[in-house]
């Protein structure tokens, strides 16, 4: 199918054209259309990298009285690095269109410029949960208007202790007519939130886990004792000649640690985790999408709303804790139609995981040897 078949407008097709989305994906052709015109619940099962914004942003926007200076839609994540990704990609859904305005808000920001900035007219709001109640508590957003609510990446909201937050919003919001939730798993938190705040006739889309890992994704492993990672690791950089991608480390010490090993072999890395300040990521950030420096090292939970456009590998230094987070890491390459490669540094121990991932996650490993 086509957007235009789906039911979105031409305006909005010329500017998602332009940023490079095309075709629908599987999770967009089946969401849109019963977002489109209808108020209803949704819960929707679907990894990252699937096109879940586009999913319910086109939608919301649709949706939106650009005349009606109030905040109409609401939009919960769980890092502030996703809530800026977010609103970006919604201005940009929107360049040719009336203005809609969307405003992001997180903690790790002053909260005095983020309330100066929710004065201006804004009809959307993307926000982390602990940063939205304590705006709440100080009147400085009224949320009296929203008739749509998403809560994206759910699961992992979840996982970082927002449950309490998320209970509390969706209480003061009862008046939505529209609660739509993505998440990757659906563990017991999440099916909770489920039964207590939404309609029991909830429409239920999952992308099949057949479709959830990008199939433009190469997946290899490589098998070395622990004290000779950091070796390959530096070889495996030097065979990407200067191309720019993601490592992936357990770990905030970790990270921290190879990005100085790195920098001291003359590699244009640098590293982001929870303990920066936000002005620190944003640096780092910068000099990454310019092309300062290649390399990326990052944390599970630092990594997530990174969108940036033709990364060419993801190397796994350290593995991840859960399986959901080899889909979120690997899915940061091969974006918009490109390929990329996803490599493993394993030990012969932790050859048991490959195994896993192949499995459970539908995906074959070619060694390098």
């Amino acid at each position: 199918m086509t957007f235009q078949e789906l039911g979105i407008r031409k305006d909005f097709i010329k500017g998602i054209n332009e940023i490079g989305i095309i075709e629908p994906t599987e999770i967009q052709e089946q969401v849109i259309p019963l977002l489109m015109d209808t108020h209803c619940d949704l819960v929707g099962q679907a990894q990252t990298g699937t096109g879940k914004t586009a999913a319910y942003g086109l939608p919301m926007l649709h949706r939106i009285d650009a005349k009606q200076k109030q905040v109409q839609g609401l939009i919960l994540c769980p890092t502030r690095e996703l809530g800026q990704q977010i609103a970006k990609q919604l201005f940009r859904f929107t360049k040719y269109t009336d203005k809609i305005f969307s405003e992001a808000v997180y903690g790790g920001s002053k909260i005095d410029i983020q309330i100066n900035n929710l004065k201006r007219p804004t009809h959307i709001v993307v926000a982390t949960p602990g940063r939205l109640i304590d705006l709440v508590k100080r009147d400085a957003v009224d949320l009296s208007h929203v008739n749509m609510v998403v809560l994206d990446e759910a699961d992992e909201m979840l996982s970082m202790g927002f449950k309490k937050e998320l209970d509390q919003i969706l209480g003061f919001l009862k008046s939505a007519q529209s609660k739509w939730l993505f998440s990757a798993t659906m563990p017991h938190g999440i099916r909770q939130i489920v039964n207590q705040h939404m309609s029991d006739d909830a429409h239920r889309i999952e992308v099949s886990g057949s479709n959830v890992v990008n199939k433009n994704i190469e997946h290899q492993y490589l098998i070395c004792d622990e004290n000779e990672k950091l070796e390959k690791l530096i070889k495996l950089i030097k065979a990407q000649q200067g191309n720019r991608g993601l490592i992936f480390c357990r770990t905030k010490v970790s990270a921290q640690k190879l990005s100085k090993r790195l920098i001291a072999r003359n590699i244009a890395a640098d590293a982001i985790h929870g303990d920066l300040l936000q002005k620190e990521r944003d640096k780092v950030m910068r000099a990454f999408k310019k092309d300062r420096i290649h390399i990326l090292i990052a944390t599970d939970i630092a990594a997530r709303g990174i969108d940036i456009a033709g990364l060419s590998f993801v190397f796994h230094y350290q593995l991840p804790d859960q399986d959901e987070y080899y889909t979120h890491r690997s899915g940061r390459t091969a974006r918009a139609g490109k390929e990329g490669v996803s490599i493993c540094l394993v030990t012969s121990t932790e050859m048991k995981l490959i195994r896993h991932y192949e499995k459970s996650l539908g995906i074959a490993f070619s060694q390098i040897r």
